[in-house]
């Protein structure tokens, strides 16, 4: 399945209504709504097709159900592990690139997380779906400290630390401005890796906010590492 859904189309019947376009309203109406409204008649009105299209493509409801599933793991859980596990030249360097997806909706979809997670607290077979996401996870990104040389016991533990506390911002809600992101990406590197990062590294997530290190430092008015 494509990682981005595609744009729905107009039109009724089978032949222009695509399963992508039903998977599209699906996941939608699940971020939207929630799942007890991801049901065939609200899809079919949104997409302005028959009913009997949606049986084109799915047996049930369930089957729509385990689509977007598999769209939410094939996404998010698989974009944090592909990010941890890029190759780079060090922790800090790595955990940017760990930083990077959080920016991009493309990448991690924050509303369709928390939307199957609201999902998972009705249903014991998502909510183990849910477990085993987040075990794969945390378990790539304490893979990649342990490739920094980070003992096995500190290594999870930081892993976690990088795993909870983007997922507590995000419950949380937190709006910190690009500004304030891009102020603070030295101090987010070495609390999270116990490594000071370099003027490079501290460049590279600063980047991630759409500013550059040089117009942080003349706002801020404090000089960071040389090279």
């Amino acid at each position: 399945m494509s990682s981005k859904p595609p744009q729905l189309k107009s039109g009724r019947g089978p032949q222009k209504t695509t399963r992508e376009d039903w998977i599209k309203a699906a996941l939608e109406t699940l971020v939207s709504e929630g799942v007890d409204q991801v049901k065939v008649a609200n899809l079919s009105d949104k997409l302005d097709c028959a009913r009997a299209s949606f049986y084109w493509y799915f047996t049930n409801r369930e089957e729509l159900l385990d689509a977007l599933l598999d769209y939410w793991q094939g996404l998010n859980t698989r974009a944090i592990v592909d990010q941890a596990n890029t190759p780079a030249p060090t922790i800090n360097a790595s955990l940017v690139n760990v930083f990077r997806l959080w920016s991009d909706e493309t990448l991690f979809d924050t509303r369709l997380d928390f939307a199957v997670r609201a999902w998972a607290r009705q249903n014991t077979s998502i909510h183990r779906a849910v477990d085993i996401s987040d075990d794969a996870r945390i378990g790539a990104l304490e893979g990649m400290f342990r490739r920094f040389d980070f003992p096995a016991g500190e290594a999870r533990i930081r892993a976690r630390i990088v795993y909870y506390t983007q997922i507590g911002y995000n419950a949380l809600e937190i709006r910190d401005t690009p500004l304030q992101r891009a102020l603070t990406a030295a101090d987010y590197l070495f609390c999270h890796t116990g490594v000071r990062p370099s003027r490079d590294e501290i460049a590279e997530l600063v980047c991630v906010t759409g500013y550059t290190l040089d117009a942080i430092e003349a706002l801020d008015g404090v000089a960071l590492p040389e090279k």
